[in-house]
């Protein structure tokens, strides 16, 4: 999103803001701290016994005559059979079975609860700071109720079936069944036959998404799958390689046609164009025009970057804002409980998502329904292997490589001005779970050096990394539930009591990092390279923000693993180099009538000494892009070379010709 606009734009423009009781475009499904027991509480039995997970899924499949296999693959799909110790998913959906109960979750966070960035974040064209309003519960749609059907089915009490894992398993049983029955087939014992009803319980409303979501389920029953899950007890799906569903079931499910000519999706994504408004809207010398821009790449740009964010709101929701044209703009919407994908904006063209100009003209930006801050933030198995299809087929269009210096979060992605860094958005944040996503990518982050290399990736065990966090309520300062996460906690000294080191461009007054959720200033998140600064026992340093940084990487559970690549220093005689949030041309590069974009340092410098890891390296350009005539939009282009850096938990980057570069010791 946009940097802010100096006073003589402001002055030419009317900023618009929409009204609070607007239309419900921003159901916010913030999941209750009262709805999730304790990370302890024991697995209960039907009877209130305890019992195993496996046997759960055992009772309930004989109990409503539901195939095993179809049972397990379905919950695979929703949870990976994960319990979440009765905790919410970020779009309300509870326990292995993903029983979505949106209103007991239902909050008024606005969206991307953290960051007050503009959009397009150009200060030539600002765009629209905006509001919006929230839905009353019963404007939900169906697919966020389906723990009221689950209990009206079964006679269970919704509480129970949020908290308990194995009602939370009967209540999705008896969907199934429920959803067998009304396609007039048999409870048979066959999983061949129960094609339909899976595809049913995907809630999708069209026959691409609900036949897409459903294939993958007899994907996994096909081949099989085993993990221990977080409450620590192993379920085991046995392969049937030969099982061959009865397809054409889909015909009975009476569901719409999406129209996939206008979308650039894989055929294994089940996509739909859903376009963003471009139109012209304001009167006189308020005219004004959103939410995109229209441009030509890749033959005008490259497209370097892929942007990983979370809505901060529902699915719905994004398609009424996308279609705003006050408002701003992405790319691409996954929802979480099938991974169906709407595209909004041609990937030749420029959406309006990332906070930072130059990011948005070299990316493509996918928004995923969900929350950051919700209380124990998980996304579906569904959502997260859309998403990876979707990513894996742009990257290889694109010619991106699969890193995560081009895998970006929105939290990794640099303000493009020093004013603008602390108002930067904080999505996905630390419950994302990258080291999963990359494998579901096929590129599985690991060690690629020996030992002693100088270049590390971090790569801690997401389930069993769980640094405290706070601020995940409107409370502020409460300790959410303890959840695994992707990142690791930043020290002044190899302790853990040793003050969180310090971010000047968040905290210009000096002050410490904090635990927040949305406090990105001494965190490092998994698939990030940084350079090695120090090693003292189970501590590792590295070069962070122009500082050392230490964190807890033991042999025996390590945060990181050795890797290879490019480390760059600063010249020998150049002192203090300066950091910037955008790689833009020189002065000299901008033709007349094009305004010249200065070149602001970001208020962090790289020291005699210390090293970075380095990525892509860049000519610079500025895509001048500021009316609703695209006749005059141009691409500048300089002589300055860029290299992108791991700064800190952002990116940034650095003139070419004030550094030194070579390849990390092994």
């Amino acid at each position: 999103m946009r940097g802010s606009a100096p006073d003589s734009a402001r002055t030419t423009r009317r900023r618009m803001t929409r009204a609070a009781g607007a239309t419900a475009t921003a159901a916010l499904l913030f999941p209750l701290l009262s709805a999730a027991p304790p990370a302890t509480a024991a697995l209960p039995g039907p009877d209130g016994s305890p019992a195993s997970l496996q046997r759960a899924f055992s009772d309930a499949a004989q109990h409503y005559k539901v195939p095993q296999s179809v049972l397990l693959g379905v919950a695979y799909l929703q949870s990976r059979w994960d319990t979440h110790h009765g905790a919410p998913s970020v779009s309300g959906g509870y326990g292995p079975m993903h029983l979505t109960d949106a209103r007991t979750a239902l909050a008024t966070a606005p969206h991307h609860s953290h960051g007050s960035e503009d959009p397009r974040g150009d200060d030539a064209r600002p765009a629209e700071r905006l509001t919006r309003a929230v839905p009353k519960a019963a404007e939900l749609p169906a697919r966020l109720r389906t723990l009221d059907r689950a209990a009206a089915v079964t006679g269970i009490a919704p509480k129970k079936l949020r908290e308990d894992a194995a009602a939370n398993i009967r209540g999705g049983a008896a969907l199934l069944a429920a959803a067998q029955k009304k396609l007039g087939l048999p409870l048979s014992a066959d999983p061949a036959q129960w094609y339909g009803a899976v595809a049913r319980f995907s809630g999708a409303d069209d026959k691409t998404t609900a036949s897409t979501y459903a294939a993958d389920v007899f994907d996994v029953i096909r081949k099989g799958a085993s993990r221990t899950t977080d409450s620590g007890q192993r379920v085991v799906l046995s392969a049937a390689p030969g099982l061959t569903p009865d397809t054409g079931q889909s015909r009975k499910l009476g569901l719409r046609t999406v129209d996939a000519t206008k979308a650039d999706c894989p055929r294994t994504v089940a996509c739909e164009w859903f376009p963003a408004a471009y139109a012209e809207f304001g009167e006189g010398n308020e005219r004004d025009y959103g939410n995109h821009d229209k441009a030509d790449r890749p033959r005008s740009q490259t497209i370097d970057h892929i942007v990983i964010h979370d809505i901060e709101g529902y699915y719905d929701s994004a398609l009424e804002l996308v279609q705003d044209p006050t408002y701003v703009s992405w790319n691409y919407t996954l929802r979480s409980s099938d991974g169906h994908t709407a595209q909004h904006v041609a990937n030749k063209d420029v959406a309006w998502h990332a906070g930072n100009w130059y990011i948005n003209s070299k990316s493509i930006g996918l928004e995923h329904e969900g929350f950051l801050t919700a209380p124990d933030t998980w996304y579906t198995e569904a959502m997260y292997r859309a998403s990876a299809r979707l990513v894996r087929y742009l990257a290889s269009k694109y010619d991106i490589p699969l890193d995560r210096q081009h895998i970006l979060g929105h939290d990794n992605v640099p303000g493009p001005t020093p004013m603008t860094v602390p108002g930067m958005h904080t999505d996905p944040g630390p419950y994302w779970d990258w080291a999963h996503y990359f494998r579901l990518l096929g590129a599985p982050l690991k060690a690629t050096a020996g030992a002693r290399s100088d270049l590390v990736t971090i790569l801690p065990d997401y389930a069993g990394n769980r640094p405290v966090y706070i601020g995940c309520t409107d409370a502020g300062d409460d300790t959410c539930p303890e959840h695994g996460s992707a990142a690791v906690r930043l020290h002044t000294e190899p302790r853990t009591d040793a003050p969180l080191v310090k971010d000047i461009g968040l905290r210009p007054d000096g002050s410490d990092s904090t635990r927040g959720v949305n406090d990105t200033g001494a965190r490092a998140t998994t698939g990030q390279q940084y350079a090695v600064a120090e090693r003292k026992g189970d501590w590792t340093a590295i070069w962070y923000l122009g500082q050392k940084a230490w964190f807890h990487n033991p042999r025996t559970q390590p945060k990181a693993v050795p890797a290879k690549g490019m480390v760059l220093t600063p010249k020998k005689g150049r002192g203090e180099v300066p950091v910037y949030g955008r790689a833009y041309p020189e002065k000299a590069a901008y033709p007349d009538g094009i305004t010249v974009q200065p070149l602001d340092p970001l208020p962090y410098k790289l020291l005699p000494g210390q090293k970075y890891a380095a990525g892509l390296k860049t000519r610079g350009e500025y895509y001048w892009a500021t009316t609703f005539d695209t006749t005059n939009h141009t691409v500048v282009r300089g002589k300055l070379q860029y290299y992108q850096i791991q700064l800190g938990h952002r990116v940034a980057f650095v003139k070419a010709d004030d550094v030194t570069v070579r390849r990390s010791l092994s």
